[in-house]
């Protein structure tokens, strides 16, 4: 099976103003949930720091990602403004065309690849008995 390589960028547009593949991602789960907090749990993070990178990425730029309610009889919610709906769009559009360059430019690097399960290190058994003062 012929697979690209991929590419997992950052976008940094201003000094703590950045777009990356975790913010994409949360704000996807928002779009798909409805919940901050039910999109945390998909992606196995806290709700915290859930909280925190929605926050950072709301505080990025004058217009908010997502617009949150309170809870009440029908419960709280996020939901994803058209902007932020913009930021998916656009970052995926470049991820796309980043990754089909990277294919064409890596072709023959890729080729060489082990597609196998690599091990990071030979597996050595270790004695049950202690060294003497360790």
């Amino acid at each position: 099976m012929k697979q690209a390589p991929l590419i997992r960028f950052r976008i940094d547009f201003a000094e703590n103003s950045n777009l990356g593949p975790g913010k994409i991602a949360l704000l996807e789960g928002i779009r798909t949930c409805g919940s901050l907090s039910e999109a945390a749990r998909r992606m196995g993070i806290s709700y915290r720091r859930a909280w925190l990178l929605l926050d950072s990425l709301n505080k990025s730029f004058n217009v908010p990602a997502t617009v949150n309610s309170v809870g009440g009889p029908g419960g709280g919610g996020a939901e994803v403004t058209p902007f932020g709906d913009l930021l998916i769009e656009r970052y995926r559009e470049v991820e796309r065309k980043l990754n089909d360059v990277a294919g064409e430019c890596l072709e023959e690097i890729g080729r060489r690849a082990n597609r196998r399960t690599a091990t990071s290190a030979r597996k050595v058994p270790v004695s049950k008995k202690r060294r003497k003062g360790a």
